[in-house]
């Protein structure tokens, strides 16, 4: 366990081999993030890397203060898994791309008429949310970008199982080795960004104190913000699963940008993750690129405290956004990228966004998840690969 975890400092710990790649930038960021007031803990975790001002890839124990800005402009991002019962290798990849169409539009009334009928909840989360938004005071006009995956790293994502660890905890957890998973990730959309933007204009990059008035009204617009990542993540797990006409049941659903109270080593403090997923709520996908393996993981609760129970959400970006398309435009063309060495298919036509999100950006997964099983942080249950990635239609989502 030890060759996994590295201690930089009293406060801070990275996660990760000697071997691993993590950029000096983003542990110079985790280092100067430690020192903030009232900061006590942070852990790196292996996929960690730079941020804008503050690293990705992490979590962050406080007491005393919070600090909204390390959640970021993404509040409630997450992953939701569901199980189908679409037959794994049967279906075509062009008639699974013809029947999930268009997903970058908002749901219209006709549409949504269909999902609530099929699903009379996703009218009462809706609603649920309008005044969550009316109660902190934020607008409804919110409420129009609901069902939509965004952009970045955002997608969904029909996988199949190609590995099995361990079939009893697979088939307990509700899943099923010789149908397909669709796999989400998304989150608040513009609402997020607003809420953060609102923040800082008034109190800068600041701590808040708890008790004090700024902090409870942040806190209420960061509720209703993960509301609306996980309404977001249902409707747009719906919307794809009416149209494949499948029926489906939902396995995970798990935030992993977030503020939230909790206890560490016997203290109360507030925990920030910041692209890092909780190892205290059940079962995890680790998702690499769209060209390469998720895997199903069940956290392990023995050393979660070094993590400050937090683990990857990914594999983690290598290079940064603005140079991907000089690094790869004379290897590859955007069709190119759209077929993968796994015999998957990226729906993305963004030129752009899927240069962005090239495999050859991210990290393996693989040495991500050697890092997570070496510090004894997780178990393996299975492992899939993507089947078709969605990303968006068009040039702008």
């Amino acid at each position: 366990m030890g060759n996994f975890i590295q201690q930089i400092s009293d406060r801070v710990t990275v996660i990760a081999s000697a071997r691993l790649w993590l950029e000096d930038a983003a542990v110079q960021q985790l280092t100067t993030t430690a020192g903030l007031p009232g900061m006590l803990k942070v852990a790196g975790l292996p996929d960690l890397h730079p941020g804008r001002g503050y690293p990705v890839g992490a979590a962050f124990f406080s007491v005393g203060r919070f600090y909204p800005a390390l959640v970021g402009n993404d509040i409630g991002c997450g992953m939701a898994l569901w199980q189908t019962d679409l037959p794994a290798g049967r279906g075509k990849l062009d008639k699974l791309d013809k029947q999930i169409g268009n997903l970058d539009q908002p749901v219209n009334d006709d549409e949504w008429a269909v999902l609530v009928g099929s699903d009379q909840s996703l009218l009462e989360r809706r609603e649920a949310l309008s005044e969550a938004l009316a109660v902190a005071g934020l607008g409804q006009e919110h409420l129009r970008s609901l069902g939509t995956i965004g952009r970045g790293n955002h997608f969904a994502e029909l996988q199949m199982i190609d590995q099995l660890e361990c079939a009893d905890s697979v088939s307990g957890a509700g899943v099923e080795h010789k149908c397909l998973q669709l796999l989400v990730h998304s989150g608040s959309r513009g609402l997020g960004q607003a809420v953060l933007s609102s923040h800082v204009a008034a109190f800068g990059h600041s701590g808040l104190a708890p008790e004090g008035i700024a902090a409870q009204a942040y806190l209420q617009q960061h509720a209703a913000a993960v509301q609306f990542a996980e309404l977001n993540r249902a409707l747009i797990g719906a919307r794809i699963l009416h149209r494949l006409r499948c029926r489906a049941r939902l396995v995970l659903d798990v935030n992993h940008n977030t503020v939230t109270p909790a206890r560490i080593d016997d203290q109360l403090g507030w925990l920030h993750r910041k692209g890092a997923t909780p190892s205290d709520c059940g079962l995890v996908m680790l998702p690499g690129s769209r060209d390469d393996y998720s895997y199903m993981l069940e956290p392990l609760t023995d050393h979660c405290a070094v993590s400050l129970q937090s683990l990857a959400h990914g594999a983690g970006r290598k290079w940064q956004r603005s140079e991907c398309k000089d690094r790869l435009i004379a290897r590859a063309t955007p069709s190119q990228l759209s077929r993968t060495s796994l015999g998957g298919r990226v729906i993305c036509n963004d030129r752009a966004l899927i240069y962005e999100e090239a495999a050859q950006a991210y990290k393996r997964v693989d040495s991500v998840l050697a890092c997570l099983v070496g510090a004894g942080l997780v178990r393996v249950l299975y492992r899939s690969k993507p089947v078709l990635t969605y990303k968006t239609r068009g040039e702008c989502c």
